[in-house]
């Protein structure tokens, strides 16, 4: 009985990517890139998604690499919320620099 429930709790897609963009409030942009091999070709290709992920405290900059969890619909296009901050970006205006 308890391994059905560990089961349907288990729903959640995780995801690892880099911000792109923190323009919106409590909102970023995250970049999800992947391989895929050609079906017909077998030549490697890739891909690219980029999601919109509820970000509660602005904690994430441009360029940093996050986690993400799939969660209930937040808005039209909002459907990921950030879990953690894997690594911290290495672009300066991730460090809140400003372009001169």
């Amino acid at each position: 009985m308890a391994e059905q429930e560990t089961k349907t709790s288990d729903k959640k897609q995780i995801k690892t990517g880099c911000v792109a963009s923190v323009k919106g409030d409590k909102t970023i942009r995250v970049l999800i890139s992947k391989m895929v091999k050609h079906r017909i070709y077998g030549k490697y290709l890739r891909k690219a998604t980029k999601v919109a992920v509820h970000d509660p405290q602005n904690d994430a900059k441009v360029g940093d690499t996050v986690d993400i969890a799939t969660c209930r619909r937040m808005s039209k296009t909002k459907s990921w919320r950030l879990l953690r901050i894997v690594r911290r970006g290495d672009s300066p205006m991730a460090s809140g620099e400003k372009e001169v």
